[in-house]
């Protein structure tokens, strides 16, 4: 018989949330501060490799052309 995994923190949380009943407005902007959050903790770490890397805007640009590069020789 194998173990049940318990629930991590975000998980206890939420189910607090699902117990009560919010409208469907609140649960919609519920949703999208989670993604927004998500997503800048995400640019945040993005942002931090990058500068770490050394990267800046001609290695976007040098990557960007190397992608059109190989592109262009696979259509000959």
């Amino acid at each position: 018989m194998s173990a049940v995994p318990s629930l991590s923190n975000i998980q206890q949380e939420l189910l607090k949330l699902y117990s009560s009943n919010i409208a469907d407005a609140d649960l919609l902007n519920i949703k999208r501060y989670l993604a927004r959050y998500f997503a800048s903790k995400a640019i945040d770490e993005a942002d931090q490799i990058w500068d770490q890397k050394g990267y800046n805007n001609d290695t976007m640009s040098k990557w960007l052309n190397e992608d059109n590069s190989s592109n262009d020789q696979g259509s000959h």
